[in-house]
C-alpha cells in the first residue's frame, strides 16, 4: 500500500496553466531576462509578475491588459506590448511601402506627449504641414493619452483616399488639421550633382529612411556621382527618422575604410561594437545635414562620421533616440518590443536624449520639398560653403 500511495500522489497533475496565464509569464520573462534596466525601473518585478497573476484571467483581451500594464510600470515608452494584428504589421514596416499618412511617431519619455519624430518626404502628412517634434493630441477625436504607441500609428493608417483629423499642437498652440490618408512608396534616396559657387562638383545625396533597400540605392547614388566628377559630397538626413539598424551600419561603411561604426551596451555592460572594414567607395570631403527630424540609425551614421573624423556635421542637434529594442514573438502570436541595449558612439557618447551636436549649427525654418537643396536652404548653403572652403576640395586627388 505505501508503494501505491506514493504513486497515486507522484501521478497526480499540476494544475494547469492557462493560455491567458501562458501570455502574461512569458512577457514576464521575456522582460526579466532582457529589458536594459536591471532595476527595472526600480521595482520587485517578482512582486510584478506574482500581482499580474492574481488578476482574473480568463480571455485574451484579459492578458493583454495585464501586459500592457506590466510593461507601463517600466515607464518607458519604447518597451510595449503588440496585440497580433499589430505584431505582423511591425514585422512589414520597413518592406518600402506604407499606406497612411507617413508619420513617424515617438511617446516623449518626459512628457508622455504622442511626438512627431519626422514625416516622410512627399507624404500627405508633410504636405498638409505638419513638423518634427509636433504634438498629436488628438486623433480623430480620440485623445492620445488614452492610446499606446502602436494603437496610434494604426488609427493613422487606412485605405487610401480616407481621411483622419489630427489636433497638432506646436508652440502651445493647437490646431486641427485633416490629412487625406495615401500609399507611400517609400523611394529612400534622391542624388544629384549640383556646382558650389566656387566651380566644384557637388554630389548630393538625401537619405529618407533605412529602409531594406537604403544601403544599395545609397551605393548606387555614390557610383554615378563618382563617375559624374564629383569632387565633394553632401549627405542629407533631415527628417530622416531611422529604420533598420544594420541599413545605417552598412551605410557608413560606404563612406569609411576602418574604424568603429557603433558600440551597443546591454544592463550587464557588455559592449558589442560594429566596425568598418575595406575600402570606402570615396574618400572625398562630405558634410551631413541633420536636424530635430535625425533620429535613431540616423543618429548613429551621423555619429560615426563624426568621431572617425569623416565627416563635418551641420544644421540642428538631433532627434536623441539611442535605444535598441528587439521584437519577440509570444506563444499565440502577439509580440513584444523590448528595449534591450542602447547606442554609443565611437568616442562612446550616449545618444539617448543627448542626440548628435553639430560641428557647425545652422538652425532653420520648415522648408518645402521643392526648397531642399537650393539657396532658400540655409542649411544646405552652410554645407556649400563648408565644402567650397576644405582646400582644394580635394580636386588635387581626382
Amino acid at each position: 500500500m505505501p508503494i501505491l500511495l506514493a504513486l497515486s500522489i507522484w501521478t497526480q497533475p499540476a494544475t494547469a496553466i492557462t493560455e491567458e496565464q501562458r501570455v502574461v509569464v512569458e512577457a514576464w520573462r521575456i522582460v526579466n531576462r532582457a529589458y536594459l534596466d536591471d532595476t527595472f525601473n526600480h521595482q520587485n518585478w517578482s512582486a510584478v509578475r506574482q500581482q499580474a497573476l492574481k488578476q482574473p484571467l480568463d480571455n485574451p483581451e484579459s492578458a493583454y491588459t495585464t501586459v500592457e500594464k506590466m510593461l507601463a510600470s517600466l515607464n518607458e515608452p519604447f518597451t510595449r506590448f503588440l496585440r497580433p494584428e499589430q505584431y505582423r504589421s511591425l514585422q512589414v514596416n520597413t518592406s518600402g511601402e506604407l499606406t497612411g499618412v507617413g508619420l513617424q511617431i515617438a511617446l516623449n519619455s518626459k512628457t508622455g506627449q504622442l511626438e512627431v519624430v519626422a514625416p516622410i518626404a512627399g507624404s500627405p502628412a508633410e504636405k498638409a504641414g505638419i513638423q518634427s517634434r509636433d504634438r498629436i493630441l488628438k486623433i480623430d477625436g480620440i485623445p492620445t493619452t488614452q492610446l499606446t504607441l502602436d494603437e496610434a500609428a494604426a488609427k493613422m493608417r487606412g485605405p487610401a483616399g480616407s481621411k483622419v483629423l489630427l489636433i497638432v499642437e506646436r508652440d502651445g498652440s493647437p490646431k486641427e488639421i485633416q490629412v487625406a490618408r495615401d500609399r507611400i512608396a517609400v523611394n529612400p534616396v534622391v542624388a544629384q550633382l549640383q556646382t558650389s559657387p566656387s566651380g566644384a562638383e557637388i554630389g548630393y545625396i538625401r537619405l529618407i529612411q533605412f529602409n531594406a533597400n537604403a544601403t544599395a540605392e545609397v551605393a548606387h547614388a555614390i557610383a554615378n556621382l563618382e563617375k559624374q566628377g564629383a569632387d565633394a559630397y553632401i549627405l542629407d538626413l533631415r527628417n530622416n527618422p531611422g529604420g533598420l539598424l544594420q541599413s545605417g551600419i552598412e551605410i557608413a561603411r560606404l563612406w569609411l575604410d576602418e574604424g568603429t561604426i557603433v558600440y551597443t551596451v546591454n544592463r550587464q555592460g557588455i559592449q558589442g561594437n560594429f566596425e568598418a572594414f575595406g575600402s570606402a567607395l570615396t574618400h572625398d570631403p562630405l558634410v551631413v545635414l541633420v536636424d530635430r527630424g535625425t533620429a535613431s540609425a540616423s543618429e548613429i551614421l551621423a555619429g560615426a562620421l563624426q568621431d572617425n573624423r569623416r565627416a563635418k556635421i551641420v544644421g540642428e542637434k538631433t532627434f536623441g533616440k539611442g535605444l535598441i529594442q528587439s521584437l519577440f514573438e509570444l506563444s499565440d502570436g502577439s509580440g513584444m518590443a523590448v528595449t534591450v541595449a542602447k547606442y554609443e558612439t565611437p568616442n562612446h557618447r550616449d545618444i539617448h536624449k543627448q542626440g548628435i551636436v553639430p560641428d557647425l549649427n545652422v538652425a532653420t525654418d520648415r522648408l518645402s520639398r521643392d526648397q531642399i537643396a537650393t539657396a532658400a536652404d540655409p542649411q544646405y548653403l552652410a554645407a556649400v560653403e563648408l565644402l567650397d572652403n576644405t582646400s582644394t576640395i580635394a580636386k588635387s586627388d581626382k
